[in-house]
């Protein structure tokens, strides 16, 4: 006897006209983004849940504002499909995408495994990883039935960036060499907080005193010529297995004093909420910044505020380091 399905679904039947062809591939791929699956041809299907309704209804309307017919339903399968049939449909479809994963993942492995690699090559190894977990997250986002690949893709994921960071400790003590990085434009994301607000007071005191910040909303940012980018996306320093940026950057140009080191274990618990190190003066320094973001929403205070702490935070261990 089959076993009575007790899942609610959404259902999106839609009918699009044969012209423009640009537009039937636009609402496919916006089907593919939110992660539907076909049952049928021109019928969709999604879990019932809050955001899978918005994003429905948002391409409801789409396809009607662009000459098309829509319905949007929340059903249970009676007879027919099972809940454990349509699973399988989400399984089957996140599964592929799991393999691209998994085989990219495997590709980087492989070459991050040569036993010499040029500091370019290790660099552009770094941004192929960073390419890919975007796109691993992007897909577990969209995993509304656990498929099975997954943790086999999060595990590759795991190994690789150890492999990179074990690459990187083999290679010179400074990747980067700080002559090559005098007077660049440095850019990041807008809304800075506690690691983007240290690599900034990083760069200008430590890397490219006369250098130039940006801060920009465009997750697509293309950089120019003299622009290097850092904690964002495909930027050439953002994090590293369970590394924060401002611990990649340490890495990166051989920074390696006991105060930099000091407040890097800092910087990485506040970030990543981890209690990696557990300094007991963490907590004071969260709150520090956690205020400065409450009350500046600028970048340009935000970053003035924070340097202030952190060249005090600096000083004192300095000190300490010296008595």
């Amino acid at each position: 006897m089959q076993k009575k399905n007790t899942a609610e679904w959404l259902l999106l039947i839609h009918k699009i006209p044969p012209k423009p062809d640009y537009f039937r591939v636009k609402i496919w791929r916006k089907l593919q983004k939110i992660g539907a699956v076909a049952i049928k041809q021109s019928v969709y299907v999604l879990p019932n849940k809050d955001q899978a309704q918005e994003d429905m209804r948002w391409l409801v309307e789409e396809i009607t504002s662009g000459g098309g017919t829509a319905s949007l339903a929340k059903t249970v399968f009676i007879e027919g499909l099972s809940d454990t049939q349509v699973e399988t449909l989400f399984h089957v479809a996140r599964g592929v995408d799991y393999e691209k994963i998994v085989i990219d993942t495997l590709k980087l492995t492989n070459d991050s495994a040569e036993s010499q690699i040029d500091d370019q090559s290790l660099l552009k190894k770094r941004k192929e990883l960073s390419r890919i977990r975007h796109r691993f997250h992007e897909i577990t986002a969209i995993d509304y039935c656990n498929a099975p690949g997954r943790i086999d893709a999060e595990n590759l994921l795991s190994q690789c960036a150890s492999l990179l960071e074990a690459t990187e400790q083999r290679t010179s003590s400074a990747i980067w060499d700080l002559q090559h990085t005098l007077s660049r434009t440095w850019v990041s994301r807008k809304g800075i907080n506690i690691d983007r607000i240290a690599c900034s007071w990083l760069i200008l005191r430590f890397i490219d005193p006369k250098g130039v910040l940006k801060f920009i909303t465009d997750t697509k940012y293309q950089p120019l010529p003299d622009e290097i980018r850092f904690d964002m996306f495909e930027g050439e320093f953002t994090h590293i297995g369970d590394n924060c940026t401002f611990e990649v950057m340490l890495n990166a140009f051989g920074l390696k004093s006991t105060p930099l080191a000091t407040m890097a274990e800092i910087i990485h618990d506040i970030d990543l909420k981890d209690n990696k190190f557990n300094r007991p003066e963490t907590i004071g320094i969260q709150a520090l910044f956690s205020g400065i973001a409450a009350t500046h929403s600028e970048d340009t205070i935000r970053l003035e505020r924070g340097s202030i702490v952190l060249d005090e935070l600096y000083a004192s261990y300095e000190a300490h380091q010296t008595t």
